[in-house]
């Protein structure tokens, strides 16, 4: 039977009123409208170039225009005023030198941490104005239109990281104790310490210089990874975990380095970090990160015999 409501293959207009409708409701929600985007001297373009150069290193202007689909004339003047306010710096590649490397000085990234930080402030807000089932079902509404608009083949599934929420904290404890106990043997030893730890996070919790990753697929947990304050200038990378079916996607590596962009923007000069030698995927991702063991010795402290490490990366 055809479809009477929609013409040569075109969508019916009350589909593309509701879609219009839905955009006009939810850019008024977020305050993209507003002449600076989240109360700043920002426009939402500018946000968003501002976090591509604080996420990802090694850009050129190029790929800026290429990865979010904007003019090149005007990311060109969008980084001039970078420039002319000290947010931006340019360098030459040290393997080609056509290209031409933009970084964030370190009043960029002072600038995005502001911003970083007022953005979570501000969808903070807006859930916390919703019970708890409204949260669910808005968040998994979002899921569904993202993997709708945009899926992703199987041996790429999308992941999700987000602050930490009521239930979080119990869920960390929860698969530390199982995931462990599976693949290592460790005893309710690792638990309780592990329960100590997230519980001396909640209670001393600095927003600006802490910090808790949260990994979702499809609306799951699937990882987590913490960075806390040890001293004014050191932090410490704790309770790093990628369920074993989210692995293999480049998770583990994205959560440090969320630690490692946070922990500069904090001004922290050092990240430290506890693991044993039994954990070789979790030690590649601290090599390839940057990190260096510092020293190492034996204990029995979760049931079996282990190697601690210790291990470091200067900022």
């Amino acid at each position: 039977m055809t479809n009477l409501s929609v013409t040569n293959g075109r969508p019916p207009v009350d589909h593309v009123a509701a879609v219009r409708q839905f955009n006009r409701f939810y850019t008024k929600q977020i305050g993209v409208l507003r002449e600076g985007h989240l109360d700043s001297p920002f426009s939402l373009t500018e946000v968003r170039v501002l976090f591509e150069l604080a996420h990802r290193e090694g850009l050129t202007a190029t790929d800026l225009v290429k990865e979010l689909g904007l003019d090149a004339g005007y990311v060109s003047r969008v980084l001039r005023s970078f420039e002319r306010r000290d947010l931006v710096e340019k360098s030459r590649s040290n393997t080609d030198a056509r290209r031409t490397l933009l970084r964030l000085t370190d009043g960029g990234q002072a600038a995005f941490a502001a911003l970083d930080a007022r953005a979570d402030a501000e969808v903070g807000s807006f859930m916390s104005r919703l019970p708890a089932e409204d949260r669910e079902r808005v968040i998994e509404a979002m899921h569904t239109i993202e993997r709708t608009l945009a899926p992703t083949p199987e041996t790429g599934r999308s992941y999700l990281l987000r602050t930490h929420q009521p239930g979080d904290i119990g869920w960390v404890v929860h698969r530390h104790g199982v995931v462990y106990a599976e693949e290592y043997g460790w005893d309710e030893r690792f638990e309780a310490l592990v329960a100590q730890i997230v519980a001396e996070f909640v209670q001393n919790f600095d927003p600006r210089r802490e910090r808790c990753w949260i990994a979702e697929m499809d609306g799951q947990r699937v990882g987590s990874v913490f960075l806390v304050k040890k001293t004014e200038t050191i932090a410490k990378l704790r309770l790093l975990l990628v369920e074993p079916a989210a692995r293999g996607q480049g998770l583990g590596h994205r959560l440090v380095d969320e630690c490692i962009r946070f922990a500069r923007q904090a001004r922290y000069e050092r990240i430290t970090l506890w693991t044993n030698s039994v954990l070789h995927a979790a030690r590649r991702i601290y090599e390839q990160a940057g990190f260096h063991l510092v020293s190492e010795e034996p204990h029995a402290l979760f049931g079996h015999e282990n190697i601690g490490q210790t291990w470091e990366l200067e900022l």
